[in-house]
């Protein structure tokens, strides 16, 4: 763990806070996460080993528990009081960052998993119509990982990179970083298809309010700010 040797509020948090990745194990963990599986779906890039070093900091400081699963292996994590009262401070630095440190988007940045994962949690089942509804992603540009396929069934939204095998009812084939861009917020569902990046093949019950049932990123609406630099 980090040591800076001071007394201040500031200092202490962060080195609870500071390591790599602590920061996103716990968006993972306030976003509803509670099995080391699903830390590790969002969370596409970290090692085993350093997930458990961090889950373990994070119990010893206080902020996780770990349970056993009642009639099931393994165990699971929840956040204490004190993990819990750090939503609208991480929820700050995002919209920070979504204004002050996104600049352009790198490519080993893009991450086809983590967004999939981000899509699937902000399908709104009450925006579609009745019943099963089966949404079909095709990135064009991928070698692997190119297909994805959405399962909306009543409440439940479950996300797999294997064919269900069923009719499908939207279509949706882009490459990475419009997707990516799209979720964002940095261009628009019609400028995307305008443009021809993004094509939608459904019926107009599931068009006509897309942006109402994909949901996007909580907060799209923040438009990147360019910082001041002065020169030297």
């Amino acid at each position: 763990m980090l040591k800076y040797g001071q007394f201040c509020p500031v200092a202490k948090a962060t080195e609870i806070l500071g390591e790599k990745w602590t920061l996103l194990i716990l968006r993972e963990l306030l976003l509803g996460a509670t099995r080391f599986s699903q830390l590790q779906k969002g969370l596409s890039r970290i090692s085993p080993t350093v997930l458990n070093k961090r889950l373990q900091s994070l119990q010893e400081a206080g902020l996780i528990i770990r349970r056993c699963v009642p009639d099931q292996r393994g165990s699971e994590y929840q956040l204490t009081t004190a993990g819990r009262e750090l939503y609208p401070i991480i929820m700050q630095i995002a919209e920070w960052g979504m204004r002050w440190a996104r600049g352009q988007m790198s490519d080993d940045e893009l991450d086809v998993e983590l967004l999939m994962n981000n899509v699937q949690s902000r399908i709104d089942p009450e925006q579609l119509p009745g019943g099963r509804t089966i949404v079909h992603f095709h990135y064009t540009d991928l070698q692997r990982y190119n297909h994805w396929w959405i399962k909306v069934d009543g409440r439940d939204v479950d996300l797999c990179i294997d064919n269900p095998g069923v009719d499908v009812d939207v279509n949706i084939t882009t490459d990475l970083r419009t997707m990516t861009e799209v979720w964002l917020g940095d261009i628009s569902i019609r400028k995307a298809r305008d443009t021809g990046k993004l094509k939608i093949v459904a019926p107009s019950a599931y068009t006509r309010n897309l942006r109402a049932w994909l949901g996007l990123y909580c907060l799209a609406d923040v438009r990147p700010m360019t910082p001041v630099k002065t020169g030297v």
